[in-house]
């Protein structure tokens, strides 16, 4: 069983994600053990006070190191893999992802406030960050990242169900279609409904390389047209 610990100053902000589908099934079946630490439970005095003006002078209120120091130490163990959200960590990719989803005991703690001391910096084993913005404290980042490992873990969704979607391939995904074939004069692709599975498959790879070459040219810069592409594009072009 995966297990993930989040460390927070504010544990009622997991009570309706610790209820979403994914993560409730991947914990009502055994497959991920997700648990929620209150880091006030560790600060010292009658108000458990986890902040202090930073030494030097500055603006806001740094987190308190012996508290966040006190809270890590007691839970985790030498084989856990400990994560700081923060904007300067790591960036969140579909690779990334993978390699937490390997880790059988993660750790991720969310910071608050201005920052961090640096000596809790020197307890973790990296910083985690899902983007170049700030937000208000870790929580959130903390869930994109569970969120996106509970998902890969086996049980948690259909077998293939994550196979074709965008980032797996440093593509994006192709266009989706539904009923009804026809709506306001805009209609399903009449290759999506010939029942040639090969035509299709073309469809799709040529389709899905057009959009990311749209939207997200850094993706074919890191990952060039392969042969099939190539293909696909010859029976199907930009039309």
């Amino acid at each position: 069983m995966k297990k993930i610990t989040v460390l927070t100053m504010f544990p009622e902000y997991f009570d309706s994600f610790l209820n979403g589908v994914l993560v409730q099934r991947a914990r009502t079946k055994g497959i991920c053990q997700i648990r929620v630490v209150d880091i006030r439970d560790y600060a010292e005095g009658s108000y458990r006070h986890l902040d202090d003006s930073p030494c030097g002078g500055g603006p806001g209120m740094i987190m308190k190191c012996e508290p966040v120091i006190a809270a890590l130490r007691a839970n985790k163990t030498e084989q856990t893999r400990s994560y700081i959200m923060d904007p300067g960590g790591q960036t969140l990719s579909q690779k990334l992802v993978h390699d937490l989803s390997k880790e059988d005991d993660l750790l991720l703690l969310a910071g608050h406030y201005e920052g961090l001391d640096e000596r809790i910096y020197e307890e973790c084993d990296g910083c985690l960050s899902i983007g170049d913005y700030i937000l208000s404290g870790g929580e959130l980042a903390a869930q994109v990242i569970i969120d996106s490992i509970i998902r890969l873990q086996e049980g948690v969704l259909a077998n293939d169900s994550t196979v074709e979607e965008s980032f797996e391939t440093d593509r994006l995904e192709y266009p989706q279609y539904t009923r009804p074939v026809d709506f306001e004069g805009r209609k399903v692709p009449d290759v999506l409904l010939s029942g040639n599975h090969a035509m299709i498959e073309n469809w799709r790879l040529a389709k899905a390389y057009l959009r990311t070459e749209q939207m997200r040219p850094d993706l074919i810069a890191k990952k060039p047209m392969t042969k099939a592409e190539e293909k696909a594009l010859r029976l199907f072009d930009k039309k």
